[in-house]
């Protein structure tokens, strides 16, 4: 399969969903020009340039690529046990200075899966074993190495609240585990005070080490820089993770919200968004004993900005499309189902200068759709990664292309 990335690349003929902040559902018949790996320009007029690669959509709709906003592709592979288990550092309760980035294997299976259904862009968090796991990234879901796939990293830091911490090792209680994130933010605070004392003295700033790292990433955290990935499924819990964001004035953004709809409005009144899922598991723990699939239309109509998640491997990636069908099924609203896989995640992430719509300047990240996304028989029939065209579905098959260079 061809993978060079021309200059110009012109998608012409379909249905254009551009997914942009405010977009009310049009479809609009448009072209949209890649130039240089980003989007040039959308729209219906727009003159084709010579000698650009023309791909004919017609008949099918254009999005951007979705964006999988909670996932473990490439530090927790399917199918390898222990040799791909790079997901939890149980050696280190806080884990601030760990970074998920470190621990990618680009050629875990599951980021071929993920361009099937159209995701270009995948958030890869540690997991759930400690407080805080370690610094997030996000990677496009095609390239040889991490570096190549890089978007941003870090994004922000995930912690874990509820039952995971409890049981693996670190504080055994809820108010343990609450405890810990208050002693690490509060050292945070006296690491970020010596430091501009110093700075401000003109005195020398060594490089931190050890627990310092830790305080040094949680700092970037206290001054916004980072997003606070919070794992919570309980309502109590969720309570919990306000409450600490409050006190502490951090940017949060919760992940999993299985009780969600139990506190809503605790979430709409403090602008917290909500990375919903996965929606396709079984009550296969206490914590989710209120697991149900109706929580993102609930969440949405409160006016909490919904993102949905499949947790891959917990769910596959390749079902992310199901878990909006089903959503929607049980009452989220079919346009702010695609939001959800594009422009909510890429704006609660702090991504959407890079991707989650087809606005001029961002990612040149497009799929090709045989039909809507969210019926059960469309097909991504194209995926552009950067421009490049990386997947398409072919003689009843799907085609990725290989990222190494030729020799």
């Amino acid at each position: 399969m061809d993978t060079p990335a021309p200059r110009d690349v012109a998608v012409v003929g379909g249905a254009v969903l551009r997914l942009t902040p405010g977009w009310a559902g049009e479809r609009e018949r448009a072209t949209v020009l890649l130039r240089d790996g980003r989007v040039a320009a959308v729209g219906p007029d727009l003159p084709v340039p010579a000698g650009a690669d023309v791909l004919d959509a017609t008949g099918c709709l254009v999005l951007p690529g979705f964006v999988e906003p909670h996932t473990h592709l490439g530090v927790h592979a399917e199918g390898e046990g222990w040799h791909g288990a790079d997901v939890n550092e149980k050696g280190a309760p806080r884990g601030a200075r760990l970074r998920a980035l470190d621990g990618v294997d680009p050629a875990d299976a599951g980021f071929a899966d993920a361009l099937s259904v159209g995701v270009t862009t995948a958030v890869v968090l540690p997991g759930s074993a400690n407080v805080v796991g370690g610094q997030t990234a996000a990677l496009k879901t095609w390239g040889a190495t991490v570096d190549e796939m890089l978007v941003r990293a870090p994004v922000g830091v995930k912690s874990a609240l509820g039952e995971n911490p409890k049981k693996n090792g670190g504080p055994t209680t809820r108010m343990g585990v609450a405890a810990a994130l208050r002693d690490g933010f509060a050292a945070a605070r006296r690491h970020a005070a010596r430091r501009e004392r110093a700075l401000a003295a003109g005195e020398p700033w060594d490089e931190p080490v050890g627990d310092e790292r830790d305080a040094e990433v949680l700092a970037r955290v206290l001054a916004g820089e980072l997003v606070w990935q919070q794992h919570a499924h309980r309502a109590d819990d969720i309570a919990t993770a306000v409450r600490l964001a409050t006190e502490f004035g951090y940017r949060l953004v919760l992940n999993h919200a299985t009780e969600g709809h139990l506190v809503a409005h605790v979430l709409a009144a403090h602008g917290v968004p909500a990375v919903v899922g996965p929606l396709l598991t079984s009550r296969s723990k206490p914590e989710l004993r209120h697991r149900t699939p109706a929580v993102a239309g609930v969440l949405a109509r409160a006016g909490v900005a919904v993102s949905l998640t499949t947790d891959h491997p917990v769910v596959p990636v390749q079902h992310l499309l199901l878990s909006a069908a089903l959503a929607v099924r049980e009452g989220l609203d079919p346009d702010e189902a695609l939001r959800a896989l594009t422009v909510n995640p890429a704006r609660a992430l702090g991504l959407d200068d890079r991707v989650g719509s087809l606005a001029p300047g961002l990612d040149g990240d497009v799929v090709v759709w045989s039909g809507e996304p969210l019926e059960a028989a469309s097909r991504a029939l194209h995926v552009l990664v950067r421009g490049r065209r990386v997947y398409r579905w072919a003689d009843g098959r799907g085609l990725v292309a290989d990222p190494r260079p030729a020799p």
